[in-house]
């Protein structure tokens, strides 16, 4: 059986979208699985699906399509670009490649230089699952409730999980990075958006700041109003470029499920949902988990981490989880004053007090994410984690493999 590629189309007129339509469906080892007139749709498109391909019918208006092919080539580089065009001049072919198009179709559609170009595209696609290209992990740090130290937790996971990593400072409204590394930033997220056109290794390295050895921050603006030019798409690009270049990808999300912060959750691998032990915090998580089952985010993606934790707290962890229906993956306990302390000094607690119980529970999070050690674990780490476990059991708990209460149910995705 051949292979079968995905599609996406800009269309045009309606003529040429018959045309299209007429002359791929013919093609068995082609699926269509979107075609529009808009510009806009299609680039959401090909974020939504990865398509093997894109004919980009040019029509009149020749710049606004260079931009769709720069955009779509910054975001989706696994993507051929197919330009299409009544009109086939040298020049015009030139310009396409030169926008980022890998093939070019002349109109009205010939049936053997279509069913060339397609070859074409599998023939890349074949190649490009031989490169095996670098794509970073994506770890969002989330909460859809202030307070519950969210900033605190991806700046620390982020030198715990100890790869090359950058950190990504999406708080543009109330931004916070630059005060946990004791850092200036000259440049954000703003100037590597305005410059996604013509970045390369040199220029990106410009923008961000060397906080440790292994990690890199992107910083927010300082400038709030300056943040107001960040989009949704502009966020996709710019994970995608940051994937290439790092292990890790670490976003700090601002607490509301705005457009930049759902396009950030949607390229995330892992979804750190912090809370903390009491009703509101717990409260917030349900309506989180639930608007993450809306989206279509599967559990296996979503971990819950819980901030602060003491087992003096007024709410059991049991009744939590029950009324969350899901376990907490991740303890970090309170201790006010060293996490104060490290803050106070612009000094993450995992460079500031690597000895620290905090700093141990934060690297247990980040093993959560993948980040291992080449090292086998060591017998003192195991024991204290096995400490650290049997303490969260609550004396009216169950112990036992196989007690009745042992496994907690998991709450459905919508």
């Amino acid at each position: 059986m051949s292979k079968q590629m995905s599609l996406v189309i800009l269309t045009g007129d309606a003529n040429d979208a018959i045309a299209f339509r007429s002359a791929l469906i013919e093609d068995r080892r082609v699926r269509i699985v979107s075609a529009s007139d808009n510009p806009e749709q299609v680039y959401s498109d090909c974020i939504r699906w990865k398509p093997n391909a894109v004919i980009i019918n040019l029509g009149a208006e020749h710049e606004s399509a260079w931009t769709l092919c720069r955009q779509i080539g910054a975001v989706c580089p696994e993507t051929v670009i197919i330009c299409a065009s009544h009109e086939s001049s040298p020049d015009l072919i030139l310009d396409s490649l030169r926008a980022g198009a890998r093939e070019f179709l002349r109109l009205p559609i010939l049936s053997e230089e279509l069913r060339t170009v397609l070859d074409h595209v599998l023939e890349f696609g074949s190649h490009d699952m031989k490169r095996q290209k670098k794509r970073g992990r994506v770890i969002s740090v989330f909460s859809n409730k202030g307070g519950c130290g969210t900033s605190f937790v991806a700046a620390n996971l982020a030198i715990a999980l100890e790869q090359p990593t950058v950190l990504v400072d999406l708080n543009l409204q109330a931004s916070s990075q630059d005060l946990f590394f004791g850092v200036r930033p000259k440049f954000s997220i703003v100037d590597m958006v305005q410059n996604r056109a013509r970045m390369d290794d040199k220029l990106l390295a410009g923008y961000l700041i060397e906080c440790a050895p292994k990690l890199s921050l992107l910083a927010a603006p300082m400038d709030a109003e300056a943040a107001e030019d960040v989009r949704a798409d502009h966020v996709v690009e710019s994970i995608e470029l940051l994937r290439e270049r790092f292990d890790y990808i670490v976003l700090d999300l601002p607490h509301t499920f705005d457009a930049v912060t759902i396009s950030a959750l949607d390229q995330s691998d892992d979804i750190l949902l912090v809370l903390t032990l009491d009703i509101l915090s717990t409260r917030a998580a349900q309506r989180a988990l639930m608007i993450f089952g809306r989206l279509g985010y599967t559990r296996e993606r979503i971990r819950l981490v819980l901030n602060r934790w003491s087992k003096q707290s007024d709410l059991e962890l049991r009744h939590v989880e029950r009324f969350l229906g899901e376990r907490i993956a991740g303890f970090i306990s309170d201790d006010y004053k060293t996490v104060v302390n490290s803050i106070n000094l612009g000094k993450p607690l995992v460079a500031f007090e690597p000895t620290a119980t905090v700093v141990a529970e934060i690297r247990s999070v980040a093993a959560l994410c993948g980040a291992t050690k080449n090292k086998p674990v060591s017998e003192e780490r195991k024991n204290f984690l096995t400490s650290f476990l049997s303490s969260v059991r609550r004396p009216s708990e169950p112990t036992e493999a196989g007690a009745p209460n042992a496994p907690k149910a998991r709450m459905k995705s919508k």
